[in-house]
């Protein structure tokens, strides 16, 4: 069994979804002023994101933490925790 799986964002109720969304606007420290919206200006633009597939909801079944990443940084963690296994790290 995989340790870590992707949640489809309308498995989510809309304030969980929400949540998840602002804690990544904050935590990739974008400007909240530029959509003229705030926040949830934001949390639009990434809803649209995960409709389009950029953005993947991803949920550690070890640690029950849910995290929205890009798929850059999906394809980055997934390398890194290869990384780890291989040296005995995990």
């Amino acid at each position: 069994m995989s340790r870590f799986i992707e949640v489809p964002a309308r498995m989510l109720p809309p304030e969980t979804l929400t949540t998840l969304l602002e804690a990544f606007v904050t935590r990739q420290g974008y400007d909240t002023t530029d959509t003229g919206e705030g926040m949830s200006g934001w949390v639009a633009e990434l809803k649209q994101q995960l409709d389009r597939h950029e953005l993947i909801i991803a949920h550690d079944l070890e640690l029950e933490m849910t995290e929205v990443m890009t798929l850059a940084q999906w394809r980055s963690f997934g390398r890194e925790l290869a990384d780890d296994e291989e040296e005995g790290d995990y």
